[in-house]
């Protein structure tokens, strides 16, 4: 599976330590950035063409981080075609895949460890989205509103 991510400063060493444990682990991860740390760049650069890359690449999931992961997901449910979420614990990463069938996660790298954010990701990359009629149904209605 291919595995688009990219943070800003707040989390440049979670996103480091998750390209490298993902890749481990078989993923084919594409990172976007940011590449070099700097305390003042913005998170919306670098975000938005993770997400972009995420719709455009079918079959792909995307990993979003900042500081706290809020405006990191904000920034991902912009572009057309994300469900960006937010998860700070396994349960919340697996129920995204499961009810809301979330192509990005987001998540903070002030939030919880090194180790956590791994499990969270992982969580969120192995969840299939098991298409209930139910979410499939809700689904429908965000795409409804967004192609308006």
């Amino acid at each position: 599976m291919r595995v688009h991510i990219a943070t800003d400063h707040a989390a440049f060493e979670l996103k480091n330590y998750l390209v490298d444990r993902l890749k481990e682990d078989g993923f084919d991860v594409v990172d976007h950035g940011a590449h070099t740390y700097d305390a003042l760049d913005d998170y919306p650069p670098l975000i938005i063409p993770a997400a972009e890359a995420v719709v455009a690449d079918e079959g792909s999931l995307g990993i979003v981080l900042g500081g706290s992961g809020n405006g990191e997901q904000i920034a991902a449910n912009k572009v057309k075609g994300v469900r960006a979420a937010l998860a700070y614990n396994t349960e919340l990463a697996q129920l995204a895949r499961e009810h809301n069938n979330a192509n990005v996660v987001a998540l903070g790298g002030r939030m919880q460890s090194l180790e956590e954010s791994y499990e969270i990701v992982k969580t969120f990359l192995t969840t299939e989205f098991p298409g209930e009629e139910r979410h499939q149904r809700r689904i429908d209605l965000l795409t409804q509103f967004e192609n308006r």
